[in-house]
């Protein structure tokens, strides 16, 4: 097969004689046929009487025959699609002046011919995986460590002056305090989580001052042009130390992304739409899942049994804003923002909290309870532990009219409560001890009445953003017997050879398990970040394949977490004894603008501009609201094509030719979920009843 460095700049008339000289029958049959319809009918026939008319190429093909000329719903954009893949091919295999089609287009139909000549492909090696992992340095490496203390020393010198001009609040300095005993203070409050969210750069010039004046023109611009739109800017002082301001050293660009937005982002903001249709709520109407809800804001739920909830306190904060932010849409309406101060719990919230509370304790089966936000542990800690109460007092009053309850008819009790936050990343000093004896006393008495799963769902996103202050606290964390999950954003820079692999390795080793790899959704606004789903499955059957579990292997690891202990050590001799490079424990998804995820889907048509149409079906895996049964497939196209990607991966210094199996991957299927993140099981019979439920 022809070097992708080769092909992926040809333009259309080099690319119409690569057709003709690697595809002669294909061109003449083109020719041949003076109709669209006759040219579909006969390749068909050509397809199926090839001498790899069984294999996966072949069916791709053959998938796209059969879609050609139907009009499908395109769902993130609501709008009726023509899928007319092979009407396009006709025309520009016979010369036709067809502006439309760009060269993407012609590359995607190549590759499936390709395949369909040559299905077979030999694919990476466990020692070139191995050696595509090592490029992703963690930062617990001791240059990177040193680097970053380098970065520290400045910020804090940078801080110094900004603190001198502080009249009154908690970050002043003593009068008459020397420069040493200010730089002593300043590296003291380092320490202190609310000292970084009080020094966050909120405006382009802190942001460039913090990162060494670093920024080009180019995207100082492209800041301020965010500014002036309403793109907030929140990075801590911590978080910038983590990225590279010299000219040499490591690659920063997988967290660098996390803070630098897009044109595109720039562009579409105050135009984005929320991709979940469920969490666009009128009042005392059903969500798209037919849920209904408390109010707009605080409870989002697609599934019947979790449910999302968002505290009104400095919960719809963050620690910083993912340029990649699966609630742009919230960040741009303000329902989530950075003014800490204003968020901060009104005398009304308790009053509130118990009416959301007696949502959970009246349906008949929410059994899990996710508290989110922006970000769950932004919230005080007076505030979480009163939260961690009124979840603990619900339970219990769940579980005592379940009493009353016949067998069968019981509501699902609660079993479950997970903490959404990314401050392990973004701000790890966060976990301090009153903290982690509130997350012990919540486990301990929470355990007595049915909760089994205590779960920290976090958010690393590369092998960078492990620290020694992120290391601290996530063996703080481990010892209150609360599990820790982390789910990864497949961005382009996540998405490079080996980089999930080394961030799987690197967690596991410090006893963090992996749950989910989303798929970036599909807006133009994250167009620069998009990595199409193909990459999620190629990377699956080609690097993450070297983590896969036997049974027993996956039995002894749940057994390992649900006892509780040492799972910080256990992890890592369990992966020694078995000789496991990482645990295979996520599954990729891609959050679909319907009721739930999945990664279940095949390749129906290519637009003229080379993006892949996909037809999506639901996972089938889990329990859904009762709405999937009238929906149809969900039909999605996806903002980037795989040869806009492949261009992309050049320009961050990889090598395409690496990636060349990647036009391989026209389907995908949905993993089995792993046996640690299924619902126990209750020693009674539940009700099938649903409530709070409505279909529209």
């Amino acid at each position: 097969m022809i070097k992708q460095t080769d092909i992926l700049f040809l333009h259309p008339k080099q690319l119409l004689a690569l057709f003709s000289r690697k595809f002669p029958a294909l061109v003449a049959l083109a020719k041949e046929n003076n109709r669209a319809e006759t040219f579909g009918a006969q390749l068909k026939s050509y397809i199926q009487n090839h001498p790899n008319h069984g294999s996966k190429p072949a069916q791709s093909i053959l998938t796209l025959l059969q879609n050609n000329n139907t009009t499908i719903h395109e769902l993130s954009t609501e709008e009726d699609l023509r899928i007319n893949t092979i009407t396009l091919l006709w025309e520009w295999l016979r010369g036709g002046a067809n502006n439309t089609i760009t060269s993407d287009f012609i590359l995607e139909l190549y590759h499936q011919f390709a395949f369909l000549y040559n299905p077979d492909f030999q694919k990476p090696t466990a020692k070139k995986v191995a050696a595509w992992m090592k490029r992703w340095n963690s930062g617990l490496s001791p240059r990177i460590v040193q680097g970053r203390e380098e970065n520290k020393e400045r910020i804090i010198r940078l801080l110094m002056a900004r603190i001198e001009n502080r009249q009154a609040g908690k970050y002043v300095f003593p009068e008459g305090a020397t420069y040493l005993a200010k730089f002593n203070l300043v590296e003291q409050w380092w320490n202190d989580y609310n000292f970084h969210l009080a020094m966050a750069a909120r405006k382009p010039s802190d942001l460039n001052m913090l990162l060494n004046n670093t920024l080009s023109d180019e995207t100082m611009a492209l800041l301020k042009e965010a500014r002036k739109k309403g793109i907030p800017t929140f990075a801590t002082p911590y978080y910038l130390s983590l990225l590279n301001t010299s000219e040499e050293g490591y690659n920063d660009l997988a967290i660098r992304n996390y803070v630098i937005y897009s044109k595109e982002l720039v562009e579409t903001f105050g135009d984005i739409v929320a991709w979940e249709r469920e969490d666009q709520v009128e009042p005392g109407k059903p969500n798209v899942a037919g849920w209904l809800l408390p109010n707009t804001k605080n409870i989002h739920r697609r599934y019947p049994d979790v449910a999302i909830l968002i505290p009104d306190s400095v919960g719809r904060a963050c620690g910083g804003l993912c340029a990649s932010c699966q609630r742009m849409y919230d960040f741009q309406r303000q329902n989530l923002n950075f003014d800490l101060e204003k968020l901060k719990p009104k005398a009304t919230w308790n009053q509130k909290l118990r009416s959301l509370m007696k949502y959970y304790e009246e349906d008949s089966q929410l059994r899990d309870i996710l508290i989110t936000g922006g970000d769950a542990l932004m919230s005080q800690n007076k505030t979480l532990k009163n939260l961690l109460d009124a979840i603990y007092k619900m339970a219990v009053r769940k579980r005592k009219a379940n009493l009353k309850r016949p067998n069968g008819k019981k509501y699902a009790e609660m079993q479950r409560i997970r903490l959404g936050t990314r401050l392990l990343a973004y701000l790890p000093m966060r976990v301090n001890d009153e903290l982690v004896q509130i997350l012990k006393d919540f486990k301990e008495k929470a355990s007595a009445i049915g909760f089994k799963q205590f779960i920290i769902q976090t958010h690393f996103q590369s092998p960078l953003e492990i620290t020694l202050e992120s290391k601290r606290a996530i063996k703080k964390i481990l010892s209150t017997g609360w599990t820790i999950t982390n789910q990864l954003v497949f961005t382009v820079s996540a998405s490079r050879r080996g980089h999930t692999a080394q961030l799987r390795r690197k967690l596991n080793k410090l006893g963090v398990i992996c749950y989910y790899t989303f798929s970036v959704k599909g807006f133009q606004e994250n167009y620069a970040v998009f990595a199409p789903n193909c990459r999620a499955i190629q990377k699956r059957e080609e690097e993450k394949i070297l983590g896969a579990l036997t049974e027993e292997q996956e039995d002894a690891i749940c057994d390992m977490f649900e006892q509780g202990d040492n799972v910080y050590k256990n992890v890592r001799a369990f992966m020694k004894e078995h000789k496991l490079p990482f645990l295979a424990t996520d599954r990729d998804v891609l959050n679909l603008p319907g009721i739930g995820k999945s990664m279940t889907y095949r390749t129906i048509g290519i637009t003229a501009d080379g993006k892949r149409i996909l037809c999506f079906e639901h996972d089938q895996n889990r329990q859904h609201s009762p709405v999937i049964d009238n929906m149809e497939n969900v039909f999605i196209i996806e903002n980037k094509s795989v040869a806009a990607y492949l261009r992309q991966l050049k320009e961050y210094g990889e090598n395409p030719n690496n990636y060349s199996s990647i036009w391989y991957y026209t389907t995908g299927e949905t993993e089995r979920r792993f046996k640690l993140y299924e619902y126990p099981k209750y020693d009674f019979n539940t009700t099938n009843k649903l409530t709070h439920f409505k279909a529209q």
